[in-house]
């Protein structure tokens, strides 16, 4: 089993398509007629989509986008403009974060966690 993807609601199409793009996305399906756009990831296979909202968006879900060079990464985007609500930092489950919003208020988490993604020091297998 592999997780395909994630979708996002977003109430703005435009500003939501353009800002994945400028965090260096690649936009792969554009769909009006659906509300919809799907993006991949430069790197691996991954793929997330946007899904237009007819309502007031109230989401929980965060986002991760995982960069080996995350503070490089973070200096780029701020000299684009982007703006960060937390600078990356070491946080005490093992990863390197930095956070942001999407136009649409989606909270997105940019990281490097090295080895310790898969295999942190509290590891478990639980199967049933």
């Amino acid at each position: 089993m592999n997780l395909n993807q994630v979708t996002l609601p977003v109430n703005d199409m435009g500003k939501s398509t353009q800002f994945y793009r400028d965090l260096g996305f690649i936009q792969i399906a554009d769909a009006p007629h659906y509300d919809y756009a799907r993006f991949e990831c430069p790197e691996g296979e991954s793929t997330f989509s946007l899904l237009l909202a007819n309502s007031k968006i109230v989401c929980a879900t965060v986002i991760y986008f995982e960069h080996d060079k995350l503070d490089d990464w973070v200096n780029d985007l701020k000299a684009q403009g982007f703006l960060f609500n937390q600078e990356p930092r070491d946080e005490s489950y093992l990863w390197r974060a930095a956070i942001l919003h999407d136009p649409s208020g989606n909270k997105i988490t940019l990281y490097w966690a090295e080895e310790n993604r898969l295999n942190p020091p509290w590891r478990v297998e639980i199967r049933t």
